[in-house]
This record gives structure tokens, C-alpha cells and sequence, in this order.
């Protein structure tokens, strides 16, 4: 896998006359930091049903933001007119927002030093951008999978789906910093629905593949099985159609990477974003119980735990090589042995808390668009393996009385990220160390802290799978960013299991 290539369409746009033409006017008006970037954002998505492709839709955004520190408060505005007077012209509007910020800023803005970074180009590691692949091509792929679901078994309807999206920025600063950046990432993903004969049960099932921030290959080069996966998928349907619901209860867990690393982003990577822990960013799902006065003494779990926060990990959905607002990326522990001991943060909280990172910020700064101001966002967030744990088999091995969940479906999480629970696509009883068929209607729950601490091993590197999403919101007014988190399968004891249709009061 090597990196893809800058897009010359991109290269060729005013880039550099549009930042210096900003720079220039913002540090004229008094600006002691201004930054500017200019994001082109292709989308494109497709969906097909019962062998018709129904959707097949192309968006793109283009524009440019200036965000400057003027008498130490924020302004920000942005432009889509691609001009050097329009540049001026945005330029001079960020400054009049600082200087009404000013007026209500009650501790100025600092910003954690960074080296400065000339010139740099970075590109995400994919072999084939889908954009580059015919749209009849993509489409014919989707509705051949809904086909060769479709009438197999119980499946009444099947769905496929793909999305794609290739992100081009440029940023740079009176610093001196300048980048140039491309990333792919790509969501394939198909469902098959039923119900049974008899009982009239309805349900579906899904593929478990992750979104990645790979190229077309992901389709081709045998990375996953999908045919190995479209014919299991009205096998798997049927067993679950049939399967008897869950008793509730207690019961050791072993979770599987597709459902654990939705876990992970709710209960441990919001939890970690500093500005919620600090109890200013509440949009979105709440705060944080990990608040800044734990750290270092939180056991936010068992010591088997380490987590990592990252922006450097191959093919995640948050790699970068810099952050919106020139940081090069970087890797950190969240929580080491079971104890908290970072944060993820951005320049101005770097500075804020210079005990933290070595005083510089960790690259967790984002803006879902050009039209937006960068945020802190999380980094591929993800639960390290143990270097000789056991397989997953090996840790079923180790259950006597449990269930084994995989792939992830519905979750809830209260305002405080720490009471939670979360449901899933497939689960199997687990009797003596062997799956003992499937299960319907589990729900596990908890507090993240017990949750956590539960864990009492992790699996081996050949079990971690980097799984993630493309759509996690934050803030007001809404961003949405792409995220991933690695973990591999884990074994968790004791854990407090819901019957959903109990629950529901049917």
C-alpha cells in the first residue's frame, strides 16, 4: 500500500495567492495569529435495493476560511469566491468578529507553540482512488450483492450502500507553516431483512465491515471477504430469526473488534476530549465524568487496558499528516494500565495546560468544512492488544456461562459519558468455552468505569481490526468527522445483560 497521489485539479487553484493575500491583511489590522485554509471536498454515494440501484448522488464543496486571534479573542469567517480581493475582503471580516469577541473574552487566547512545517504535502496511503473508478462500475458491484442476497433463505429485502469521499486542504499561517493534504477514505456496506415463516419475526443482518481509509482496492484486493460474507449473510439471518431471546442476567462477555469499537468511541474517546472534560463543550451528548482533576488517578479501567489516542495509524478515518491548525500528527496514551493519563487536546488548550503533551498540542484540530471553524475532534481512538494474548477462541475457551457479541447495531450513553448500553448485530451463548448457538434481544449495560474494569484480558495483535465511522457529530453549529478505533477482541466478566424486548415492555 503506498500513498495515493495530489490531485492536480487541486495543486492548480490560487492557493498560495488567496493565504498570502489573507495573512497579509490580517496582520496588518493587528492579528497576532491567523490561519488560512482552503478545503475541496468531493462526496459521492450510492445505494441500491432488490437489485435497482436507487441512489447514485455527487456533491462537492469548495471554499475557504480565515480564523485569526485579534486582543486575544477568535474571529472567523470564510468566502467561496476564490479571489485575492475576496480573500482580503474575508480577512478583514474575521478581524471585526474578534473585535466584538473581545469584548466578551474573559481569558485570552494563547496558542501552544508548534514548529513550523514549510511546504509539506502529505497524501493518505490508498492504490486506487474510487473517483477515479466509473460510477457504472461501482454501481453494478451494489446491485450484484443485493441480487445474490435477495430471495436466499428468509431474506425478503436486501440493501447495499457506498460511500466515498476524497478531502483536499491547504492551510497556512503567519508562522510560516503551509500544507497541502489529500485523504480518501471509502464505506461499503450491504443489509439483508426478514422475517420467520411461523413466529413473524422480523430482523436483519449486516455486513461488519469497517469504514477505512483506503481506495477502491478495499473492494478488489482480498483485504475482506466479501463473498465470503454475502453467502454467510441468509445463513446467519435465518439462525437469528430462530434463535430464543436472552434471559437477563450476568454473564461474561467476549466482544468482538465490530462491536467493541463503538464502545470505545462513546464511553472512552468522547470522554477524552479535553474540552468536554473541562465542561465547556457540552453539544452533542454532554461533558465527560473524566474530568481534568483525575487525571492521573482515574481507574478508568482493568490493567489490561492501554489506550492510545492517534492521528498517525494507516488507513484510520482521523490519519493525518497535519492538523487544522498545522500540527503534525502524532500518537499518545489516553489510558495506561488501566489509569487516565491524557487528554486529546488542540493548541490553544495545549497552552492553557502545559502539563500536558510537553505543552503542545496533541493534532486533534478539525473542520468538517470550509464554511467552519476548526474544533477539537477526536483522533483515532483505539484499545492496544496484548503482544501475546490469546486468540478469540481462546478466550471463549476461558468462558464457561457468557455470550459472544459481534458487530455493532443500537447504543445509548447518558450526558456524562458513564452510563451506557449497547446492543449488536449477532450473539451466540457461550457454555464450557464453545458457542452454544445464537441468542436474540441482548443489550449489555453499565458504567464505563465498571465496564472497563471488567476486562480482564485482551486478545492477541492477529485479533485487533481498526473499525470506525463516518458520522460523528460534535458542536454547535453540527460538524460531522470521520474516526476510527482499533481494539482487538476482549474478554469482560460479570456484565449486566437486558432483554431489549423485555425492556420495551413486550
Amino acid at each position: 500500500m503506498t500513498a495515493g497521489v495530489l490531485d492536480p485539479t487541486f495543486a492548480e487553484l490560487p492557493l498560495h495567492q488567496l493565504a498570502q493575500a489573507a495573512l497579509q491583511r490580517a496582520g496588518e489590522l493587528g492579528a497576532t495569529h491567523a490561519d488560512f485554509r482552503l478545503e475541496r471536498l468531493r462526496h459521492q454515494y450510492l445505494a441500491a435495493r432488490d437489485g435497482v440501484l436507487q441512489t447514485a448522488a455527487d456533491a462537492e464543496d469548495l471554499g475557504f476560511g480565515v480564523r485569526v486571534v485579534h486582543g486575544g479573542a477568535w474571529g472567523f469567517a470564510s468566502g467561496i469566491v476564490l479571489t485575492e480581493d475576496e480573500a482580503v475582503r474575508v480577512a478583514e471580516a474575521a478581524v471585526a468578529v474578534a473585535r466584538v469577541a473581545a469584548t466578551m473574552t474573559l481569558r485570552p487566547v494563547e496558542l501552544a507553540p508548534e514548529p513550523v512545517h514549510a511546504g509539506a504535502v502529505w497524501v493518505s496511503a490508498y492504490d486506487v482512488n474510487p473517483f477515479d473508478v466509473a460510477t457504472a462500475e461501482k454501481a453494478a458491484l451494489l446491485v450484484e450483492w443485493t441480487r445474490r442476497l435477495s430471495g436466499s433463505g428468509p431474506v425478503a429485502h436486501a440493501t447495499s450502500f457506498l460511500q466515498q469521499v476524497q478531502e483536499n486542504k491547504y492551510y497556512a499561517d503567519l508562522s510560516g507553516t503551509a500544507t497541502t493534504q489529500q485523504r480518501v477514505r471509502i464505506q461499503p456496506g450491504f443489509e439483508a431483512s426478514g422475517t420467520h415463516a411461523t413466529s413473524g419475526v422480523f430482523d436483519t443482518m449486516a455486513s461488519i465491515a469497517p469504514p477505512v481509509g483506503r481506495g477502491w482496492e478495499y473492494l478488489t484486493d482480498g483485504s475482506w471477504d466479501w463473498d465470503g460474507e454475502l453467502a454467510q449473510t441468509p445463513e446467519l439471518l435465518a439462525e437469528k430469526l430462530s434463535a430464543p431471546s436472552v434471559q437477563a442476567g450476568s454473564y461474561d462477555l467476549v466482544i468482538d473488534p465490530s462491536n467493541l469499537w463503538l464502545t470505545i468511541h462513546e464511553s472512552i474517546g468522547h470522554a477524552t476530549e479535553l474540552d468536554r472534560a473541562l465542561g465547556y463543550e457540552a453539544n452533542y451528548a454532554g461533558t465527560s465524568f473524566a474530568t481534568y482533576d483525575q487525571l492521573g488517578t482515574l481507574q478508568y479501567g482493568s490493567p489490561a487496558m492501554t489506550v492510545t489516542g492517534d492521528r498517525t495509524v494507516t488507513h484510520g478515518l482521523a490519519t493525518v499528516g497535519y492538523d487544522d491548525e498545522g500540527v503534525a500528527a502524532q500518537s499518545w496514551d489516553i489510558v495506561r494500565d488501566g489509569v487516565l493519563v491524557g487528554y486529546q487536546l488542540d493548541r490553544a488548550m495545549a497552552a492553557a495546560h502545559p502539563e500536558l503533551n510537553d505543552g503542545r498540542s496533541n493534532g486533534c484540530a478539525y473542520a468538517d468544512s470550509p464554511g467552519h471553524i476548526p474544533i477539537q475532534r477526536m483522533a483515532n481512538v483505539s484499545l492496544q492488544p496484548d503482544p501475546e494474548g490469546p486468540s478469540t477462541d481462546g478466550l471463549i475457551g476461558s468462558v464457561e456461562d457468557g455470550i459472544y457479541i459481534v458487530g455493532d447495531k443500537s447504543w445509548s450513553i447518558d450526558m456524562q459519558r458513564f452510563n451506557f448500553q449497547f446492543t449488536g448485530q449477532r450473539f451466540y451463548r457461550i457454555r464450557d468455552g464453545r458457542l452454544d448457538g445464537m441468542l436474540r434481544d441482548v443489550a449489555y449495560q453499565a458504567t464505563t468505569t465498571d465496564f472497563w474494569n471488567s476486562m480482564e484480558a485482551v486478545g492477541g495483535p492477529e485479533t485487533w481490526v481498526l473499525g470506525g465511522a463516518f458520522n460523528c457529530g460534535k458542536a454547535q453549529p453540527g460538524q460531522v468527522a470521520a474516526v476510527s478505533h482499533g481494539c482487538p477482541s476482549a474478554l469482560f466478566r460479570g456484565v449486566n445483560v437486558l432483554n431489549t424486548v423485555a425492556e420495551a415492555g413486550r
